[in-house]
């Protein structure tokens, strides 16, 4: 009896260990202290993440001199956004209406976040005063698109010599180009360039403050992939091997990343942006330094500075803390690409030339005379607290 029971209890132990050293190890795989380092011995940043709160960029009005939201006033503050309706219905049958109505899908409210803003310096968490040198060129840039709502003031008589084009198109409108690159809506659908970033599935930008990151590791090089927008994702290459930046003359969308380790941060130094890349009014010479931190298992932080001297009186910084994602319930195995399947900026372009000819044949209104512009710059009534 005594022989049969050993083996037995010696059995069982093998069994236990092995069931120790299998959980051991998946621990280290997902949240262990070796889980912070790669196999080559640098900080490991890898994962999918993602910024699960709600906080605004900037600090609203209603909360200056506050930094940091109590518990209390988070849960009251999720309560009340909770309810809110992002897209009110606007008049029934108007185009703004149907624009709501296609956008809501798009839209969700996050759980809000420790801080009132995103921007931890300056202080009072709001970016600089623009140079006045911004300042004209903004003003100039949505005087003209709104301008090109009366180009064709000459023409409200419908004199057909004042008009030009396969279907009568405005010919002053389209002699009008903008005082730089146009990056939003103008009054006038002749070319996709006439349409928004969004509408031509360029919206993408960095810095990048929504969405969820894959950040993808080898001995020289890191890659993020942003998921970001509607299909508008885009992926990003930091080489970390000592090399130089590009060469100013290349210029790129998402500008020259070039990385090194200090410690245990990832530093990043962004140049060489394209002028055809607008975040924030800031263009070819916005400069970014980026600090990629992993703070524990689950934790990264994120800080950017930004720098333009031509656009902002000072530089000014971002914070955000991402949380790890499930790698398998958030699997990024594709590419989005909001190009295909694009039937929206097509449909646009097709309807401009529907009203051209439409006014050219006495049918319709003068297109030259209907404001696509005012009603994106002002945007649907947003009753967010905290916005």
């Amino acid at each position: 009896m005594r022989r049969r029971v050993l083996p037995v209890i010696g059995v069982s132990a093998v069994i236990v260990a092995v069931i120790l050293l299998l959980k051991f190890a998946v621990a280290n795989q997902t949240s262990g202290p070796t889980a912070l380092k790669t196999a080559w011995g640098e900080p490991n940043l890898q994962g999918i993440w993602t910024d699960e709160y709600q906080t605004p960029l900037q600090r609203p009005a209603k909360y200056a001199g506050k930094e940091f939201f109590t518990n209390e006033e988070r849960a009251a503050l999720d309560a009340q956004r909770a309810a809110i309706e992002l897209r009110p219905r606007q008049e029934r049958g108007t185009e703004r209406d149907v624009a709501g109505a296609y956008n809501q899908v798009f839209m969700s409210i996050k759980r809000t976040g420790p801080r009132t803003s995103l921007i931890v310096d300056p202080p009072d968490g709001k970016t600089p005063p623009f140079t006045p040198d911004t300042q004209k060129q903004i003003a100039a840039e949505r005087e003209y698109r709104l301008a090109l709502l009366q180009a064709t003031a000459t023409c409200k008589n419908q004199d057909p010599g004042c008009r030009g084009g396969k279907y009568g198109s405005p010919s002053p409108r389209r002699a009008e180009v903008p005082p730089r690159y146009s990056t939003g809506n103008i009054n006038r659908v002749d070319n996709p360039e006439d349409r928004s970033m969004s509408e031509r599935c360029m919206a993408a930008v960095l810095p990048d403050f929504g969405g969820f990151r894959r950040i993808v590791q080898s001995p020289r090089s890191v890659s993020i992939f942003y998921d970001v927008g509607q299909g508008q994702g885009w992926q990003r290459i930091i080489p970390v091997d000592g090399s130089p930046h590009l060469p100013r003359h290349i210029r790129q969308r998402f500008g020259d990343s070039r990385g090194r380790w200090e410690g245990e941060t990832l530093v990043v130094d962004v140049t060489n942006f394209s002028s055809k890349s607008d975040f924030m009014g800031s263009r070819e010479n916005r400069h970014l330094i980026e600090r990629w931190t992993r703070t524990g298992p689950d934790t990264l932080e994120y800080t950017v500075t930004i720098e333009d001297p031509g656009t902002w009186t000072k530089p000014w910084t971002v914070k955000q803390e991402y949380s790890r994602q499930n790698d398998q319930a958030n699997r990024i195995y594709y590419e989005p690409r909001c190009h295909d399947g694009n039937f929206g900026l097509p449909a646009l372009l097709a309807g401009g030339r529907v009203a051209d000819k439409a006014f050219a044949e006495r049918r319709g209104p003068d297109p030259a005379t209907l404001d696509n512009v005012k009603g994106m710059e002002t945007g649907d009534e947003n009753t967010d607290p905290l916005q």
